[in-house]
């Protein structure tokens, strides 16, 4: 098993707060968007939120790529549709 460097703030180069789970990165995803759909931010907080926002987003969609590939996994190799009823 491979071990991933941690993520780094894309501004200042130190490592990234990674959120405890998807849903609470979720959490904080929705809050920023919602603060940047405002348009009430300052030039600077605007450009960090955005930043975080892009962070966020590729922790959320490699979560999910992770499930995936674990649901392949059980299901033999091959994704199959997911019937929720």
């Amino acid at each position: 098993m491979t071990t991933r460097p941690a993520p780094r703030s894309a501004r200042t180069g130190a490592p990234a707060e990674v959120p405890a789970s998807y849903e609470a990165a979720l959490a904080e995803l929705e809050q920023l968007v919602s603060q940047l759909d405002a348009g009430q931010l300052p030039l600077e907080q605007l450009l960090t939120h955005y930043q975080r926002g892009a962070e966020l987003l590729a922790f959320c969609r490699a979560r999910l790529d992770a499930v995936e590939n674990q649901i392949k996994v059980l299901e033999g190799g091959e994704l199959k549709p997911w019937d929720a009823a």
